[in-house]
This record gives C-alpha cells, structure tokens and sequence, in this order.
C-alpha cells in the first residue's frame, strides 16, 4: 500500500501548471482557424501533464502512480511534437519556440526522474 502524496508538493506539478497557463495564453494568439486545430490538441496534452500527476498522486500504489506519471509523460512528448509542428508553420516565432521547447524537456526530464523513483520504492 502506497502512502498519501500531495501532488501540490511536487515540484514538477508545480512546473507543469505553470507551463499550461503558458500554452492556454498562447493558444489565444493562434489564427482563428486553428484554435479548433492544433490549439485544442496543444491544451488538451498540456493539460494532461498536471492532471495525470496529480491523479496519480491520489492513487494508493506506487504502480498506479507510476502509471499516471508515464501517461504525464507521453503528454509532455506530445506537446513537445505540437510545438515543432507550430514553429515549423511559423505560428511560432524561434525564441518562442526554443524557451518552450527548454520548459517542456525540464518536465520530461523532472518526470522521467519522479517515474525511475516511485518504480524503485
């Protein structure tokens, strides 16, 4: 039996909040016709990155929180992909890019790490 987190104590979900927040207020700048597109599919995985921590973090098993982790992750790989395919279309400048493209690897990494700790435990 896993023992109670606080998901509000993680760093990474801290992080991951924050990073969310920063790809809605992006979003909004995107042209009409590709906030239903890729601006929805952007959200939707960015949001998913602190959601499955912190729904995992609720889970009673150190399994079942890794596997929210994991589903966090994957997330994090698809915003990655979404904001390359953003840049490569010019809806982001390459400073843009490049600071968010830093932002998001740091969680990969900080996930990846957490994932490697709880699987250990």
């Amino acid at each position: 039996m896993g023992h109670a987190r606080n998901f509000r104590d993680f760093s990474v979900w801290q992080e991951a909040v924050s990073y969310c927040t920063t790809i809605y207020q992006l979003c909004g700048s995107l042209p009409w016709f590709e906030k239903k597109g890729l601006g929805d599919q952007l959200q939707r995985a960015a949001v998913s990155i602190p959601s499955n921590i912190a729904e995992g973090a609720g889970r009673s098993t150190e399994a079942d929180f890794a596997h929210f982790l994991d589903q966090a992750l994957g997330s994090a790989y698809e915003v990655e992909t979404q904001l390359l395919i953003a840049r490569n279309v010019n809806y982001l400048s390459e400073e843009l890019y490049l600071e968010l493209h830093l932002q998001i690897v740091n969680i990969e990494r900080q996930l990846f790490g957490l994932i490697r700790s709880v699987r250990q435990s």
